[in-house]
């Protein structure tokens, strides 16, 4: 359980920084232009940084790290989809793919906690 905590509290950081970056980092506003969705930067943003906010209050509310785990690891498979589609390499597409498994293990997590 302490080790699941930790990826949990681990990944809603990520989100929390990577969600605060995108908004206000010239060099996201240049990566979101180059992944073709420049007009949604600050929407996504804003999920990123609510689906972090949700894992870390999952930990009091499982229901709340059911729904943050699912919708992030459903915008992380997104994410791998558009990458593999601009064709980038396998270094850029690689920590979406690590915060889609991450996501994927905590959404398990909490939902054998319901048995």
């Amino acid at each position: 359980m302490e080790f699941a905590n930790a990826i949990i509290i681990f990944t809603g950081i990520s989100f929390l920084v990577y969600g605060f970056n995108s908004l206000t980092s010239k060099r996201m506003v240049n990566e979101f232009e180059r992944w073709g969705f420049s007009k949604y930067r600050k929407p996504i943003s804003v999920l990123q940084i609510l689906g972090a906010i949700g894992l870390i209050l999952g930990l009091k509310f499982n229901i709340i790290l059911i729904a943050s785990s699912l919708c992030l690891s459903i915008m992380m498979f997104f994410a791998i989809v558009v990458r593999i589609k601009i064709n980038d390499n396998i270094s850029r597409i690689l920590p979406a793919i690590t915060y889609f498994v991450l996501n994927a293990l905590i959404l398990d997590y909490s939902l054998q906690a319901l048995n």
